[in-house]
Formats: structure tokens, C-alpha cells, sequence
């Protein structure tokens, strides 16, 4: 269904070669996108009108468990990976185990890197080497005010 979408690093980075021959934009963003949400959808939505290619970096199960902790993720990086795939608006999806996107972001070599307006620019990891390639960070506004941390604290409330 839309594991087309879902690729290795090495595969994503061939196919990115083929669009940058067509002279397409790459865009790309990333998160844990542990429960998906409004929030996340109008994000990844602002993210890919900034180009032609939207790529999302999904944390691994083993990152997102580094940085939000032992009862994290609620749902697997597979199911998580399916999810925004099946998204229009999102081209390819792979993953990646370190705590930050660093790496993959250097090896994507993206046009636009995209965060939420939450993120200062001097924060965004990564954005000193788009901007070395003549490419350019976009922070998107915060439409939806919603956490799936907030979502968790709600339903962990609601059926104490």
C-alpha cells in the first residue's frame, strides 16, 4: 500500500538524486509523531508547500525512547512510519536511531528544512548545513495547539 514510501536511507538518497536531476525541491522535516494528530497533520502540510519532495526523518522506537523516555513511544515505529506514509502530503519516510537528525539531514542535503515556529532558528539542528548548501530553514506557525503529550496526560486522566 504505501510501502513505496517508507525507504532506507541509501534507497531514499537515490531517489532524491533522480528528482534533484528534474529539478524538484527537497524538503524535510522530522519528529517522533508518536500519536498523530491535527497538529502534526496541518504541520506537515505547511512543510510541503515549502517544495516539491517532502521527506520526513522518523525517529526509531530507540530514539524516541532517548529523548521522551521509557513508557515512549506508545506506538511502534512501523505502525508510526505506515501512518505518514499514507499522508498526500508526505513523499518518503525513513528512520533513523540517533537522538537528533544530524547525519541525516547531512546526507538528504534538503533544499528547505522545515520546524515548528516553537523552534528557534539557532536551535534547529541541522540548519547550519542547509543553509552551507544554499538552502534555506522555514519555521512553520503552530496552528493546531496540540501535544501528544497532552493527549496521553488526557487519556491518562480521564480512565484513572
Amino acid at each position: 500500500m504505501v510501502s513505496h514510501k517508507i525507504l532506507s536511507l541509501e534507497s531514499l538518497t537515490e531517489k532524491l538524486d533522480s528528482y534533484r536531476n528534474l529539478g524538484k525541491k527537497i524538503v524535510f522535516t522530522n519528529g517522533c509523531f508518536d500519536i498523530l494528530h491535527a497538529g502534526h497533520v496541518h504541520y506537515l502540510g505547511s512543510a510541503k508547500s515549502q517544495g516539491d519532495i517532502l521527506v520526513v526523518g522518523l525517529n526509531s522506537d530507540v530514539s524516541v525512547k532517548a529523548i521522551k523516555g521509557e513508557n515512549r513511544p506508545i506506538v511502534v515505529q512501523n505502525q508510526r512510519a505506515v501512518i505518514l506514509a499514507a499522508l498526500e502530503c508526505v513523499d518518503y519516510v525513513t528512520l533513523f536511531d540517533e537522538p537528533d537528525p544530524y547525519a541525516l539531514i547531512k546526507a538528504v542535503s534538503p533544499d528547505v528544512l522545515v520546524k515548528g515556529q516553537d523552534w528557534q532558528e539557532s536551535d534547529i539542528v541541522g540548519a547550519d548545513i542547509v543553509k552551507a548548501g544554499g538552502g534555506r530553514v522555514v519555521r512553520v506557525p503552530i496552528k493546531v495547539n496540540v501535544s501528544t503529550s497532552q493527549i496521553i496526560d488526557e487519556i491518562v486522566k480521564k480512565y484513572r
